[in-house]
């Protein structure tokens, strides 16, 4: 299964400590994929000791390059995030020279896959790490949204809203201007009811930071995508 049919993605902080009993239900949860990143304290050990427990699953496992030192082999994608709303180049197109101006010659480059991030919520880390423009209007989103699918063709335009959740209204709007680049949405989803209202219009949703606060939350809503799914075939 590829990144163009997930529904479902969890997403793990390598900072952040999670026991192999959990570990082993998130993995075996039914989720699409497991994504690996943090914006920040994301080191080369904690990247590789994280992947390597999640190996020992069947699940995609993809890493979200946040900071070159800690790229390794082994994981089936590697998200490059474009931060579009970030008016320091470092994040546009500064990381992504020096990834490839080091490693360009032994890139597998079916594996990477750009994403075009569009940060939303001024309180976040990242926001904070990429010094992203929060305050645009709808109209500057939008533009966003059709820049990343028009002018740069890249097949993700991922709307972070990190430990917020977002405006479902804003979202339907970039889902209808978006036709082949997928719609990932992350931010907030803390429970059933979110994860379903998010995964009715978004591609894909992302859930994180619920896995740490309430696990059994969390779970509950790779069944409750599912469930959305089959009552729309």
């Amino acid at each position: 299964m590829d990144f163009h049919t997930w529904r479902h993605v969890f997403k793990l902080d390598p900072a952040k400590s999670i026991t192999d009993g959990q570990l082993e239900r998130i993995c075996e949860s039914g989720t699409d994929a497991i994504l690996i990143g943090g914006s920040d304290n994301v080191t080369l050990d904690n990247v590789l000791d994280l992947m390597a427990r999640v190996r020992r699953f069947t699940v995609p496992v993809v890493l979200e390059v946040s900071t070159i030192e800690s790229v390794t082999p082994g994981f089936d994608y590697y998200f490059i995030p474009t931060v579009l709303n970030s008016d320091n180049p470092l994040w546009i197109k500064g990381l992504h020279h020096e990834a490839i101006r080091e490693y360009g010659e032994i890139m597998d480059w079916e594996e990477l896959i750009p994403e075009a991030y569009c940060i939303l919520n001024p309180n976040c880390k990242a926001a904070e790490l990429t010094g992203a423009k929060t305050d645009l209007s709808a109209e500057d989103v939008l533009a966003y949204a059709r820049m990343a699918e028009h002018f740069f063709r890249l097949p993700i335009f991922y709307m972070e809203y990190s430990g917020a959740y977002g405006d479902r209204e804003l979202v339907g709007q970039v889902k209808n201007v978006l036709g082949k680049t997928r719609l990932f949405y992350g931010g907030g989803i803390d429970s059933v009811q979110k994860a379903q209202e998010m995964a009715h219009i978004a591609d894909t949703v992302v859930i994180g930071n619920v896995l740490y606060d309430d696990l059994e939350q969390a779970l509950a809503t790779v069944q409750a995508v599912a469930e959305l799914d089959k009552n729309s075939l």
